[in-house]
């Protein structure tokens, strides 16, 4: 199609050659490389270019596509998401979509339909091995190039391990492709939505028509959600595949691993329709197996980086699959928003497991002053795998920043000039949310992850190393289920000189010394339960819940006993309301915020509860509304920050709103204090000084990182170090400046 009158002559340096198609958010340009190369560059139609919600959204695209970089995908060449009219270049893929051939030559067959079918599947794998949700998997998506199919278009993909940015009053998603969850919860979708959309692109490329058609958008959508697929044409032996991708319930539904496996044993032709024939009877036998042989965790080997579940545990209850690792799904599966840091370091008076008051980042006061000789800096820490996502988090000691997650045990860098001095590295697939347990004087606490040929050693251990020079002092497994439990991935805490971890079979704590490693106590937990640590000040309480709730994916009756430090012994239990996440300690009490679901979809906080440990008493408060975001604690104030930018401050005892304010900020965790000053920050880098008195804006900086936006759940980025500034953003980036000074701002 040739340039039209009003069309750019080049886009950032690219001269444009023809228009490949228009949408209702943008335009689709060839335009070539200085090396000749073809790219298709998506350019934002100019009336978007300045709502800020869809501007968050094309960000995410960015980020997204640049994660996803499988056969099978796009790959994105240059992208300018910041642009006056954002834009982004992806490599150029020859020919015609789905939907097109499709319309001209009609529905495929045999050999053909296998190739398309097994193409898809290895291109969700690739997706989802990077953490990435597509959501809008569709005909028009799907180019048959010469190469096989390819996937595009991911403007309305999502981290697994996040939650969605829905934008206001638009429907997001296509009806005759969309997931029953995706119709009714779109803000909890996993890779399983995507899975269900593949089922149903199956049986359009093998029928001209969807599993669900009806004369309207609205009929087509009850039917997805309510009825069963239409999949009379379908030919057999791919009819018992698609059953299961179209299946009402995810977790019921195979993983792309285990869909790969199904069809790579389907035969080369397929066979007919008639669903007695053997082929349908054979795969059929495959999927039952497959059910059977899952339908009760059993050791594996360790998944393959960044993974989804595989074949061999697709379908085992979710409760269970929490055990494993790295399961960015589970995020929405359990029901439990993914707010706490494994960055916790138990002084008087703070809680750190979450940020609360967020001394343990390293809190200036005020007065405070930068590190002698400090720079301004930026660095990068790689990992122990190949693409792990790494998710560090760091603590300030001194002029020392200890710093863990993803495929890094633990780190130490100079908060002066950010070199550094050792890294210990971890090199199996990560669990989200598990950054570093924590730092005493003279010891590193992180977590370790087994690689994938390592079937022998522990999935997950807690790593001591030596502060001084990164050598490995003991490590010991650990097992939990913390996420599930209270919503915050943290399986040990360090107390004073102690660690307390929760030990291999998930079954008790064990306390140690941080440095030698020597066993002080351990306490089993009460019967049928199972645990996570949680500090109350200098206390340590245990907050448990039944494993019918765990199984359940429910936990509704939390219980909290507190535990004598010096010996383990478990006092008396405290029921709280729930589902509720610990946030941090004021006025002596443990606050925890009281999720508000609708179904399984976690939709925000509507109450806060207050524990006395001393009383043992429990007082609830109402919100004036369900708020929804990323929430935190600092200096005994409870703050929500919004996907949007929007952050909520409220009062733990009363839960009234202190005030609230609008930021540029979108994604944003935090908060963590400052001198005179409260850090918000998002994955691509960007951080909001806000006061604490009435949330003015102090500061705000220009992103520094690829990083997904509209995250919401993730814990604090921040640390300081004095007058110094340290944040943690996407490719494993951290950077450091003078907080009075903060990167300009175009």
């Amino acid at each position: 199609m040739s340039l039209r009158g009003g069309d750019p002559a080049e886009i950032g340096g690219y001269p444009l050659e023809a228009r490949l198609g228009s949408g209702g958010m943008g335009t689709v340009f060839l335009a070539r490389t200085s090396s000749g190369r073809p790219v298709a560059i998506k350019l934002i139609h100019q009336q978007f270019a300045g709502d800020d919600e869809f501007r968050i959204r094309f960000r995410q695209e960015v980020a997204a596509a640049r994660r996803v970089s499988g056969a099978f995908t796009a790959a994105v060449v240059d992208a300018a998401p910041e642009a006056e009219q954002p834009w982004m270049a992806t490599t150029y893929i020859e020919g015609d979509t789905l939907a097109q051939h499709i319309a001209a030559k009609g529905p495929l067959d045999g050999a053909e339909l296998r190739r398309l079918a097994i193409g898809l599947a290895e291109a969700l794998r690739d997706i989802h091995r990077v953490g990435v949700v597509h959501r809008d998997l569709k005909p028009s998506n799907v180019v048959l190039s010469p190469e096989g199919p390819r996937v595009i278009d991911f403007g309305i993909s999502r981290a697994v391990d996040q939650q969605t940015l829905t934008m206001t009053g638009r429907v997001i998603g296509t009806p005759p492709f969309m997931s029953p969850e995706q119709l009714q919860a779109p803000r909890g979708v996993g890779p399983g939505s995507d899975v269900f959309s593949l089922g149903t692109l199956l049986v359009y490329s093998a029928t001209g028509r969807g599993p669900f058609d009806a004369d309207s958008p609205y009929m087509t959508a009850y039917q997805v959600v309510h009825e069963e697929p239409s999949l009379g044409a379908v030919p057999a032996a791919l009819r018992a595949v698609v059953e299961s991708c179209l299946d009402k319930e995810p977790e019921r539904r195979p993983s792309a691993d285990a869909l790969l496996v199904l069809l790579r044993d389907l035969p080369a032709d397929l066979g007919g329709t008639d669903a007695d024939g053997g082929g349908a009877g054979c795969t059929r036998d495959v999927i039952t197996q497959h059910h059977l042989a899952t339908a009760t965790p059993a050791p594996t080997a360790p998944p393959a980086a960044s993974a989804g579940p595989g074949p061999e545990e697709a379908a085992a209850p979710v409760g269970r699959r929490l055990r494993h690792r790295w399961r960015p799904v589970l995020a929405t599966a359990v029901a439990v928003a993914a707010i706490g840091g494994g960055v916790a370091a138990l002084t008087a008076g703070d809680f750190q497991g979450n940020g609360g008051g967020d001394k343990g980042h390293g809190a200036a006061v005020a007065g405070a002053a930068l590190p002698d000789g400090f720079k301004a800096w930026r660095t990068t820490v790689r990992g122990g795998g190949e693409d792990i996502p790494d998710e560090l988090r760091c603590v300030a000691r001194g002029d020392a920043l200890f710093c863990g997650g993803g495929g890094v045990v633990a780190t130490r860098i100079s908060a002066v000039d950010g070199s550094r001095v050792w890294t210990v590295k971890s090199p199996g697939v990560p669990v989200q949310g598990m950054h570093l347990v924590g730092a005493t004087e003279d010891t590193v606490l992180g977590y370790r992850f087994a690689a994938q040929d390592d079937p022998q050693g522990p999935p997950r251990e807690v790593v001591a190393v030596d502060a001084d020079s990164g050598r490995e002092l003991w490590s010991v497994p650990s097992d939990a289920q913390s996420q599930a439990v209270m919503g915050r991935s943290q399986d040990a805490l360090v107390v004073g000189s102690t660690v307390v971890t929760v030990d291999a079979s998930d079954s008790g704590f064990e306390a140690r010394d941080a440095h030698s490693g020597d066993v002080t106590w351990t306490t089993s937990f009460p019967a049928d339960t199972r645990c996570a640590p949680v500090p109350v000040g200098p206390q340590l309480f245990a907050m448990c819940a039944t494993d019918a709730e765990l199984d359940a994916s429910e936990v509704r009756h939390p219980t909290l006993y507190s535990v004598d430090r010096d010996s383990g012994t478990l006092g008396r239990p405290i029921a709280v309301d729930g589902p509720a996440v610990p946030m941090g300690v004021s006025d002596g009490s443990l606050v925890l915020l009281q999720e508000h679901r609708e179904g399984a979809e976690l939709t925000g906080y509507d109450g806060v509860a207050r524990v006395d440990p001393a009383s043992r008493k429990v007082t609830y408060s109402r919100l004036a509304r369900t708020y929804e975001g990323t929430p935190g604690m600092a200096d005994g104030t409870l703050y929500v920050s919004g996907q949007t930018g929007l952050v909520t401050a409220l009062d733990p005892a009363t839960g009234r709103k202190k005030w609230s304010r609008q930021t540029s900020v979108e994604g944003a965790s935090g908060p963590v204090a400052g001198s005179d000053a409260l850090y918000f920050s998002s994955a691509t880098g960007r951080v909001v000084a806000l006061s604490p008195q009435d949330g003015t804006p102090l500061w705000t900086t220009d992103p520094q990182a690829d990083g997904l936006t509209g995250e919401q759940g993730a814990s604090p980025r921040v640390t300081v170090a004095g007058r110094a500034v340290i944040v943690a953003a996407a490719e494993n980036t951290l950077f450091a400046f003078d907080a009075q000074k903060p990167p300009k701002s175009d």
